[in-house]
């Protein structure tokens, strides 16, 4: 037992500490504050607490509890509201009210709750860890599978179905040190990566129905990337977007220093929000982890910790998982905070000179890979993080960090959100390094001229830059029929196709095959058009067209009714024909 000797908010200093490891978790004063230790220096330890500690002084008792922060696994974690640390945000609220009281104690998971769990195996088959030995049926949306524990291997003695708690025994292993009796409940440190057999090399993208991102700058199934922006760009807005519509089977959703009214809009949107394949409320297969902005600094700092162990868990069921931390940048203030407070050597702008490797230790728990057990399954986390540069300035040190570890870097845009296009990813700065290695999977489940349309777009829109600047000289009018088509061409793909209205209902989600559908009109209006104007036809003309009318609309038509994109086809051709042939138009 030790006592504490300084102070310096969430930072307490104990001696008498010797017998401690770096991580462990500790109780401090009588009120059992729970607090890490971070630092170790002789007999004394330097513990950050993730509860408030005014009142506190010296000569506070500090007792070890001999185990890292570690996170509790089992049935009832999906539709659940945590903190940074795990505690149940809503049991808290029905037993102590709105606020947090300190050094209160409640189990992560529900201990009374029965759930029915369905084996897998039989008496007398051998399993390695990683096996499924049986499912709970979680919500309508997610099974629950039931692994055999890390570290245990051998012959099942006994395994029953019913109903259980999470710490009532499901299934006994005979293993070679004996027998190992197996509940649903799992502990994991959440500071140690669970263990897999092989990562795979991502080949295959995240569909999001989210045109700008699915099209130009992908995400991996398995990858990382990062969303850095000013206030106001819609940080927040994409990282919603993507958590309603990607195609993953599990959601964790961190707000890692978030403003209250923002985790309140989560709160209450996702319970209201259907899942596009199953019609059931998307908080069905999703877990929320809400350290907003006014909670303890220290919890802000482990709750993404906690998040990517609860993503890795759901991994290796086998399911593919996409966690969103929001915002790193404020996770990043927090290592700050306890690293100024230990009074270590700045680095630039005063964050700690291991910035860049906590950041790393992060992102690389994200990935596609061979998961243990008898069987060959694969699973995957897919991670997204936002960073929130102070004035919009990436050259600052998170930001920079962050694009040394992603491959993925949607860049966001205060001018195109006054403007109100959203998402407000800017094409001219973002960028995937994704996309060369995804070219087979959109070949195959998409079109072999994906990539031919997606270069036409990328290369409309270079060149619209460019000519931009002739424009706000000269005027457009200065510009030949064919700069003009590219600089029209270049309007409907902003305006049409890149814009996106997350609020209605059809406009929010695109299917791939839709995407690929609008594309393949932008791209034949665009080359019949040249045609057109080759053959003396009137820019004036074809922009006064039907058929330009009809893609500006293309978005808005159901995915049900995808045939009416061959009529505009259609169109197009009888129109761009009917053009030729006219007076040269220089």
């Amino acid at each position: 037992m030790g006592k504490t000797v300084k102070i310096s908010g969430p930072l307490i200093i104990a001696e008498d500490m010797a017998d401690s490891k770096m991580y462990d978790v500790v109780r401090v004063s009588e009120k059992g504050l729970i607090g890490e230790v971070i630092e170790l220096r002789g007999d004394k330890a330097s513990i950050q607490v993730y509860e408030e500690t005014a009142g506190l002084g010296p000569g506070e008792e500090v007792v070890s509890t001999g185990e890292p922060l570690s996170v509790e696994l089992a049935p009832g974690l999906i539709t659940g509201i945590f903190d940074g640390i795990q505690r149940p945000l809503t049991t808290l609220f029905f037993k102590y009210g709105s606020r947090i009281s300190r050094g209160v104690f409640v189990n992560n998971l529900d201990r009374d709750k029965k759930w029915t769990f369905v084996p897998c195996v039989r008496v007398g088959d051998e399993v390695v860890e990683g096996d499924i030995l049986g499912t709970v049926q979680e919500t309508e949306i997610v099974e629950h599978r039931i692994l055999v524990p890390n570290g245990v291997h051998g012959k099942v003695t006994s395994v029953q179905a019913g109903d259980f708690t999470i710490e009532e025994t499901v299934a006994v292993i005979q293993t070679p040190l004996g027998e190992k009796k197996v509940s649903m409940l799992r502990k994991w440190p959440v500071r140690r990566g669970r263990p897999y057999r092989e990562k795979l090399s991502p080949n295959r993208p995240m569909v999001t129905g989210q045109r700008v991102v699915d099209t130009l700058f992908p995400v991996a199934r398995g990858g990382v990337a990062a969303v850095p922006g000013p206030f106001g760009s819609g940080k927040t807005v994409v990282q919603h977007q993507l958590a309603k519509w990607a195609d993953a089977d599990i959601i964790v959703y961190v707000g890692c220093g978030e403003r209250g009214n923002e985790m309140t809009d989560v709160l209450n949107e996702f319970p209201a929000l259907k899942d596009p394949k199953t019609g059931e409320p998307i908080m069905k297969r999703t877990v929320l982890i809400a350290n907003t902005s006014d909670m303890p600094v220290a919890a802000r700092e482990a709750s993404i910790y906690t998040g990517i162990t609860i993503a890795e868990y759901f991994r290796d069921m086998g399911y593919n998982v996409a966690i969103m931390a929001d915002s790193t940048s404020r996770w990043a203030e927090a290592l700050r905070e306890m690293s100024g407070r230990l009074e270590e050597m700045p680095g630039d702008e005063g964050y700690p000179a291991y910035l860049a490797s906590r950041l790393a230790e992060f992102y690389e728990r994200a990935g596609i890979v061979k998961l243990l057990g008898s069987k060959e399954r694969t699973g995957s986390v897919t991670a997204i993080g936002a960073v929130s540069p102070p004035g919009g300035d990436l050259s600052e040190p998170v930001s920079q960090a962050t694009l040394r570890i992603v491959k993925v870097f949607w860049g966001l845009s205060a001018s195109l959100a006054y403007k109100r296009h959203f998402p407000a990813i800017d094409w001219l700065i973002s960028y995937s390094l994704y996309a060369d290695q995804m070219k087979d999977w959109y070949s195959e489940n998409v079109n072999a001229d994906f990539f031919k349309y997606r270069q036409f777009v990328m290369t409309i829109l270079q060149e619209e830059a460019a000519l931009d600047e002739i424009v706000r000289l000269v005027g457009m009018d200065a510009l030949s029929s064919k700069d003009r088509l590219t600089m029209e061409t270049a309007k409907i793909i902003r305006e049409d196709y890149l814009h996106q209205n997350a609020f209605d209902d059809i406009d929010t989600y695109t299917s791939m095959h839709k995407q690929f559908l609008m594309l393949k009109i932008i791209y034949e209006f665009d080359t019949r058009a040249r045609e057109a104007i080759a053959n003396y036809a009137s820019v004036s003309d074809i922009l006064a067209s039907k058929s330009k009318e009809k893609i500006g609309r293309a978005k808005y038509i159901p995915e049900e009714n995808i045939s009416e994109f061959d009529e505009i086809l259609k169109l197009i051709n009888t129109e761009m024909k009917a053009l030729q042939g006219g007076e040269e138009h220089v």
